[in-house]
C-alpha cells in the first residue's frame, strides 16, 4: 500500500475509501439553491426526484440534479428511507431558524466546513482543502494530483470527471470576471466565493490559496470544527496537539486555511467564550488544547446565532 493510498483509507470521513465525484452537472450552487432545496424537501421527500420539480423550482432537469446534489453535499439535506430525502437536524437550524438566506458570512463559512468534509459527495473538494499541499497551482497541476490519488488508491472514477469537478471546484471558491463589484442573490457565483479563500493570479493562468486571518469567521464556528475534528481524529480524547488543529488532514486550520496566529487567537477566544471548558496551553513549548468539561459544538453554533445583533 501506497503512503497516499494509506492515508486516504485511514481518513475518519472516508469510509470504506468511498469517494464521490461528479453530480453537480457542471453547476456550482448559487444563491437561494440551498434554501429552496431544504423547502422542497420539507413539503416533500421525494421533490426533488420527479419531473414536477422542473415545474416547481422553475429550472431545467439538469439543474434540479444539481440543486438536490448540492443539498447532500453540503449536509442540509441527507438521504431518508426508500429514495427519499430529508433535511437533516443542521440543516434545518441554519436555514429554517438561524440565517435562511445565508446572509451572515458566518454562515457560509459553516457550509464551506460541512461541504470540504463530506468525501463521499465532494471527494474534490475534501482532497484540494485536506491533502493538496500546492499554495499556488493551475487546474493542471490540480487535476494531476487528483490522478495521482485515483491511480495509487484505485477509485473508480473517469478523468473526465476529475475534470469537470476541478472546473467546478474552481467556480465555487473565485470570483468571475465582472462580479468583483458586488455579489447579488442573482448572481451566477457560488456563495462561497465570498470567503476569499482562492483568488486568480495575475498571469491568468493559476490560483493561489490565501492563508491568514478570515473576516467573518467567528470563533464559536472554529470551536465547532476543532469538537468535531477531535471527535473523528482524536477518537474522544480530550486533548490535542495546536499542531494537528493547524496542519492536521481535516483539521480547522487546514479547511479554513488558518495562519498559527489567526489560529492562537481564536483558541485564545475559544477559552474565554467557553468559560475554560476548551483551553489552550502555552507554556513550556508545548502547545495543546484541552477539554476540560464537556462542551458541544452545537452549542457554540447557537451560541454565536441567538448573540447576533
Amino acid at each position: 500500500m501506497t503512503a497516499l493510498q494509506g492515508q486516504l483509507i485511514a481518513s475518519p470521513r472516508v469510509p470504506g475509501n468511498r469517494l464521490g465525484f461528479s453530480g453537480h452537472e457542471t453547476f456550482a450552487f448559487r444563491y437561494g439553491w440551498l434554501k429552496k432545496a431544504v423547502d422542497a424537501v420539507r413539503g416533500d421527500p421525494q421533490a426533488l426526484s420527479g419531473d414536477q420539480a422542473v415545474v416547481d423550482l422553475g429550472v431545467g432537469k439538469n439543474m434540479v440534479q444539481s440543486i438536490r446534489h448540492w443539498g447532500l453535499a453540503t449536509q442540509v439535506l441527507q438521504e431518508g428511507a426508500a429514495r427519499t430525502l430529508e433535511v437533516s437536524p443542521l440543516g434545518s437550524a441554519l436555514l429554517e431558524e438561524w440565517d435562511p438566506y445565508l446572509e451572515d458570512v458566518a454562515s457560509l463559512w459553516l457550509v464551506h466546513w460541512w461541504l470540504v468534509n463530506n468525501p463521499v459527495r465532494a471527494a474534490v473538494w475534501h482532497l484540494a482543502f485536506t491533502r493538496f499541499s500546492s499554495p499556488d497551482f493551475n487546474k493542471l497541476q490540480l487535476l494531476a494530483f487528483l490522478t495521482e490519488v485515483k491511480e495509487r488508491g484505485e477509485l473508480r472514477v473517469q478523468e473526465s470527471s476529475l475534470s469537470r469537478d476541478v472546473d467546478c471546484f474552481v467556480r465555487c471558491y473565485v470570483v468571475s470576471r465582472g462580479a468583483e463589484k458586488g455579489l447579488m442573490e442573482d448572481s451566477f457565483d457560488c456563495p462561497l466565493s465570498e470567503l476569499g479563500l482562492l483568488y486568480g493570479l495575475k498571469d491568468g493562468d493559476g490560483y493561489r490559496f490565501a492563508v491568514g486571518p478570515k473576516p467573518g469567521l467567528p470563533a464559536e464556528l472554529v470551536g465547532y470544527a476543532l469538537l468535531e475534528h477531535m471527535a473523528h481524529a482524536r477518537q474522544g480524547r480530550n486533548s490535542i496537539a495546536f499542531s494537528e488543529c493547524l496542519y492536521g488532514l481535516g483539521s480547522p486550520g487546514q479547511v479554513f486555511k488558518l495562519d498559527e496566529n489567526t489560529l492562537v487567537e481564536h483558541l485564545e477566544a475559544l477559552e474565554e467564550i467557553t468559560e475554560g471548558a476548551l483551553e489552550f496551553d502555552d507554556t513550556a513549548g508545548l502547545r495543546q488544547v484541552y477539554r476540560r468539561r464537556e462542551v458541544e459544538g452545537e452549542g457554540l453554533l447557537r451560541r454565536y446565532y441567538g448573540g447576533r445583533a
